[in-house]
């Protein structure tokens, strides 16, 4: 347990002191918020002119886009968190850590528990800009936000963490990381409603582990139940399996076994890497 609070504790301690890095991995997410979102809220405007009735009349694109932000935070600092494991092997560290008392799954998990943190406290720095966009925030929101947030985390520097245990350069790590970062994005609802792709696209969404911790953060931050039935279409709130309607609680737990399954997978792949 002292291993894994080192561990922990280093990489917290590192990510906070390196400014650069804490400015810089939300900074891409808020720009996306205020250039995106209010670039598809002027367009909304434009097409609801004289048809001001109908379901999208209530769309607020920037309050829809602000769950998949916080999302976009948590996953950016949470997969670049394992970046660390790369460049401590090419500065030789990770070396002097293996060869320690410490157990490899002991690192993997402080690694894991480490980068998990830091993305809960990016993820959480996201509602700073909550007066400045207009969205409605509430106490209990934030409450369920914390422990949503650091289970997908969890899940996200899981994956992470498998990817940096496979390679031995901080170039490779970063192409494939952004490799994958912009279709889990993109195809996850994060930045638009999921409603009327084509048949392969949604089977795409529906395998992407991000689609069901956007709809989490969405079911947390939106209240969709407490819409009309035509704007919740409108949005593409209701997440859809097998012509299943998936519910919060069923999210967790898909969530969780992804966790579960990464975790497993990448203290395995770390503790037979080389140093």
């Amino acid at each position: 347990m002292e291993g894994i609070l080192a561990i922990w504790q280093r990489d917290v301690i590192k990510f906070f002191r390196d400014k650069a890095q804490l400015i810089g991995s939300f900074a891409m997410p808020f720009m996306f918020l205020i250039l995106f979102g209010s670039g598809m809220s002027g367009a909304l405007s434009s097409m609801l002119e004289g048809n001001a009735s109908g379901p999208l009349a209530d769309f607020d694109f920037v309050e829809f886009m602000f769950p998949g932000i916080i999302e976009m935070t948590v996953f950016n600092t949470a997969i670049f968190s394992s970046l660390s494991v790369v460049q401590d092997k090419e500065f030789g560290y990770m070396r002097e850590i293996l060869v320690s008392p410490m157990s490899r799954v002991t690192i993997a998990i402080g690694k894991v528990l480490g980068g998990s943190t830091v993305a809960v406290f990016q993820g959480l720095m996201m509602l700073l800009f909550v007066p400045f966009i207009g969205v409605s925030i509430t106490l209990s929101m934030v409450l369920q936000l914390i422990p949503v947030m650091f289970l997908v985390a969890f899940a996200i520097s899981s994956i992470g963490l498998l990817i940096a245990s496979s390679l031995k350069t901080s170039q490779g790590f970063q192409m494939v990381v952004q490799i994958l970062i912009f279709p889990m994005l993109f195809l996850s609802g994060a930045l638009f409603p999921l409603s009327g792709m084509p048949g392969w696209m949604d089977f795409i969404v529906k395998i992407n582990p991000l689609t069901y911790s956007v709809d989490m953060f969405k079911k947390i931050i939106l209240e969709p139940e407490k819409m009309e039935p035509a704007l919740r279409e409108a949005m593409g709130l209701d997440l859809t399996v097998f012509n299943h309607v998936i519910t919060f609680s069923q999210e967790i737990i898909v969530v969780s076994i992804i966790s579960i399954v990464f975790i497993v997978l990448a203290t395995f792949k770390f503790s037979k890497s080389e140093g």
